[in-house]
C-alpha cells in the first residue's frame, strides 16, 4: 500500500491575530508545519500550536523563512548565506525548544515562501540552508519540491529528504508552483480532489496540459485559506479513496 502523508501551515498568527485554524486542520494532518516567527507566528503561538501537536500525535516540522514578517515571507531576499544560515538555525533552535518542553520532537524542515520557491533553483540559498541543517545535527529531514536544489543538495551532504507535492497549487511545466501572482495560481473545490488523486499516482497536469512527472511523499494544503479545514478533509478522503494510507513521512 502506497503511504502519503498530508500537512498543512499552522501557527500562522501574531499576538491577537490569527491566520490559520490550527486546531481544526490537526484534526486531519498527520504533520504540521509550525510557523517559527519570521514569517509569522510569535513564542506564545508556537508554544500552543506544539502541545496541541503532541496531545494529537501530529508530526512537527519547522516552516522557516526569510526575515520578512512584514511581507508574509513571500519576498525574495538576496540575504548573505552565512546570515540565512543563521537564521535558519535560530528559528529551529526557538522551536525545538518548545517541543523538547512537551516531550515531543521537531522531525523536519520546510522553507516558507519565497525562500521555498528560491531554493528550487538557486543553488548558494539551498546551500545555506543544507549548512544550517548541518548545525542543527544532520538528523533532520529536508522537505520540498521533487527535483529542487534543496533536496538534491541536502541528499548529497547525507540529510535525507523527502518531496512533496501540493493539493491546492497550480504547476508550471517545469513542476514548479505557478507564482501566486498569476491566474489560476491557487485552486479550490474539486480542482484539489483531482490534482491529490493524480498527485497519488506520481504526476501532475501542468497550466499547459502536459504531465509532469511528480513521486511525493507528502502533499501540503495551505493553512491559510479560509477554506483549508474543508480542503485537507477533502484531500484526506481523496487519498483513502485512491488506497493510499495517510501516514507521516518523518
Amino acid at each position: 500500500m502506497v503511504t502519503i502523508d498530508l500537512n498543512a501551515d499552522l501557527g500562522e498568527g501574531f499576538g491577537r491575530w490569527a491566520l490559520t485554524d490550527d486546531d481544526g486542520l490537526l484534526d486531519v494532518v498527520t504533520s504540521a508545519n509550525v510557523a517559527c516567527g519570521f514569517h509569522a507566528g510569535d513564542a506564545r503561538t508556537m508554544q500552543r500550536v506544539v502541545a496541541r501537536c503532541a496531545e494529537r500525535g501530529v508530526v512537527i516540522g519547522a516552516q522557516v523563512s526569510y526575515h520578512d514578517l512584514g511581507g508574509f515571507g513571500r519576498r525574495f531576499i538576496d540575504v548573505d548565506p552565512a546570515e540565512l544560515t543563521a537564521e535558519i538555525v535560530y528559528q529551529v533552535g526557538a522551536l525545538r525548544a518548545f517541543t523538547e518542553a512537551v516531550g515531543a520532537r521537531v522531525a523536519y524542515v520546510k522553507p516558507h515562501g519565497a525562500l521555498y520557491n528560491a531554493v528550487v533553483h538557486h543553488e548558494t540559498q539551498a546551500a545555506a540552508l543544507v549548512e544550517a541543517m548541518r548545525l542543527l545535527g544532520g538528523e533532520l529531514v529536508a522537505l520540498g519540491l521533487p527535483g529542487s536544489a534543496w533536496l538534491r543538495r541536502a541528499e548529497e551532504g547525507g540529510i535525507r529528504s523527502a518531496a512533496e507535492g501540493f493539493a491546492d497549487r497550480a504547476y508550471t511545466a517545469a513542476g514548479t508552483l505557478l507564482p501566486r501572482g498569476e491566474a489560476g495560481a491557487v485552486l479550490a473545490g474539486p480542482r484539489i480532489v483531482a490534482q491529490t488523486r493524480q498527485l497519488a499516482t506520481g504526476s501532475v497536469t501542468a497550466t499547459d496540459g502536459s504531465v509532469v512527472a511528480s513521486r511525493v511523499s507528502s502533499i501540503c494544503v495551505h493553512g491559510d485559506s479560509p477554506s483549508a479545514v474543508d480542503d485537507a478533509r477533502a484531500v484526506r478522503d481523496a487519498l483513502a479513496e485512491a488506497g493510499v494510507r495517510v501516514a507521516p513521512f518523518a
